[in-house]
């Protein structure tokens, strides 16, 4: 049985808020509106990016919230490639582990060239086998999982995500949940009692080897 492990970005493998938001301002600022503070993008991280656009500025009209954001995400991606954001500890380090026993995969709601801004920054084009985005299709989370594990062959994916919508997108696409309860979002008291969780990124090779130890 293959078995893949998938991560979401935004509060499982780094906090790109304030560095988000530093990118975006050079825009947002530029247009007369108000300057976007690192905690606004908290409130918004891991949604997709139509929606994230309208919560962000709701006072435009629902097109140039769009047309806003496409301006701003070009100054992200470039920003984070550059500059990169803050990584959770021990990040780099576990996922070197992680790879030595599973192929490792990314599905985001991000814009294209979100995650390649990452993977270029951190050097990391090598340890993941395959990403996925809302940027690529305009598809929820939940398809581009699916999409993800059919397209490579995986029979079982893990699913490492932060916020409720992560869970009910893995439950979506048939996957196993595992909560990055040190990320942006919180789950439900009846889900978080019943899904395995992690406090730190470095925890996730136990948990994992327990969650599957029946492979």
């Amino acid at each position: 049985m293959k078995t893949g492990i998938v991560f979401d970005m935004d509060g499982t493998l780094w906090d790109s808020a304030k560095e988000v938001a530093a990118s975006w301002n050079k825009v947002v600022v530029s247009k007369g509106l108000p300057a976007l503070t690192a905690e606004d993008l908290e409130r918004v991280m891991g949604l997709p990016m139509n929606l994230l656009a309208r919560k962000l500025f709701p006072q435009l009209l629902a097109q140039e919230s769009f047309d806003l954001m496409e301006e701003c995400v070009v100054e992200e991606n470039e920003y984070l490639r550059q500059h990169g954001a803050t990584l959770y500890p021990g990040l780099l380090i576990t996922l070197k582990q992680l790879k030595e026993v599973y192929p490792l995969y990314i599905v985001s709601n991000c814009q294209s060239g979100y995650i390649e801004a990452f993977l270029e920054h951190y050097g990391l084009e090598d340890v993941f086998e395959d990403i996925q985005c809302y940027g690529y299709n305009q598809k929820p989370k939940g398809d581009n999982i699916r999409i993800l594990a059919q397209r490579n062959g995986l029979d079982r994916t893990v699913y490492v995500g932060d916020i409720q919508g992560d869970y009910e997108a893995t439950m979506q696409a048939g996957g196993i949940f595992v909560h990055a309860a040190y990320g942006f979002g919180t789950l439900s008291d009846d889900i978080r009692k019943k899904v395995p969780a992690i406090h730190a990124f470095c925890e996730l090779p136990a948990v994992l080897d327990e969650l599957l130890q029946s492979d």
